[in-house]
């Protein structure tokens, strides 16, 4: 996801700004009340942590890598009770599957190491060796082969499976942090998670400004390829790229949204596309199965209502169910 918050409002009392890197990505927070900026963090940071023991990819420790590898040593379908906390992130992906007719699968985790990304994206080497076997048909198990009971919490995976939860987890958990915060501290918040962004509270006057553009950054550095400058007042907004994570193996360019039909990266129709909606988690959802979806993805958003934004890999731009169409 690619955005930064910007000054937001012309308010009596100026907003606050904070930045710091965790989990392998940009976090940005912004609060209406600058005496609430501390407290706001420390509750984020709380929930960041809780969130990397649980749903992490890349830690030994974590609670779905635990599962990962009980998966992997199994040859039968494996059932657990899972955290309170990863069965929602569960059932958040499960639930994007559904929606996406599939497009958005959290079962394509084992076939995104076999492509190399398999650790933290910043320590994935940029270019390595051709893979054995080549990138072509990869088997990926399927989001149906997934058993969610959401009462008593015991979950089925098939032996070998390993969930990534990268398409939906980000956005989810940006929409939790900032209803939390805005309920304890009584002020509108801004949570960016390496861009997917959520909004609650009373906003500032004029929304919150988001500056939408090919990689997240900092609100005062100047963006990267095109870019314009949005504002919404509740839910979310994020983006998903083919350019922002990218690695060569031999010959072959790799992006990290992989088609579930083919287990292989979705063709660059768009290089970026770009979604508001209700909240963080939907917009994610949708920008992602955008980008699998390709040429059929701006009938398909403006079929739901969704504003979107949609840029192809030569910068044109395409604007669909009342986006603003960017600047001159």
């Amino acid at each position: 996801m690619t955005q930064a918050p910007l000054s937001a409002g012309s308010r009596e009392e100026p907003t606050a700004f904070t930045a710091w890197r965790a989990l392998g990505m940009l976090i940005q927070l912004v609060v209406t009340d600058p005496g609430q900026l501390d407290a706001a963090r420390d509750l984020l940071t709380e929930d960041l942590t809780e969130l990397d023991l649980t749903c992490s990819r890349f830690r030994d420790d974590s609670e779905l890598v635990a599962l990962g590898d009980a998966a992997r040593e199994a040859t039968a379908p494996v059932t657990v009770t899972v955290s309170p906390l990863l069965a929602q992130a569960i059932a958040v992906a499960l639930s994007a599957a559904s929606v996406t007719d599939g497009d958005v699968d959290p079962t394509v985790g084992g076939v995104l190491c076999a492509l190399g990304y398999d650790r933290d994206f910043g320590q994935v080497p940029a270019t390595g060796p051709a893979l054995p076997g080549g990138v072509g048909f990869r088997v990926i198990p399927g989001w149906r082969s997934i058993k969610l009971d959401p009462v008593t919490r015991r979950l089925t995976v098939p032996p070998g499976v390993q969930l990534d939860l990268g398409a939906t987890v980000k956005g989810w958990a940006a929409d939790l942090s900032a209803a939390r915060i805005a309920e304890k501290l009584g002020c509108g918040v801004l949570v960016s998670l390496g861009g997917d962004t959520s909004v609650a509270g009373e906003p500032p006057d004029g929304g919150w400004r988001i500056r939408v553009q090919d990689v997240t950054g900092m609100p005062d550095q100047p963006s990267s390829g095109p870019s314009t400058v949005v504002a919404i007042r509740d839910g979310g907004l994020a983006t998903s790229s083919t350019t922002a994570r990218r690695w060569q193996r031999g010959g072959d360019v790799l992006h990290h949204i992989l088609d579930p039909r083919t287990g292989l990266p979705a063709a660059p129709v768009w290089r970026t596309v770009s979604v508001a909606a209700a909240s963080c988690a939907d917009a994610n959802t949708a920008a992602t199965a955008a980008v699998i979806r390709g040429r059929q993805a701006p009938a398909w958003l403006a079929s739901l209502g969704l504003p979107a934004r949609l840029v192809e890999p030569d910068g044109t731009v395409l604007t669909v169910a009342g986006w603003p169409a960017d600047p001159e």
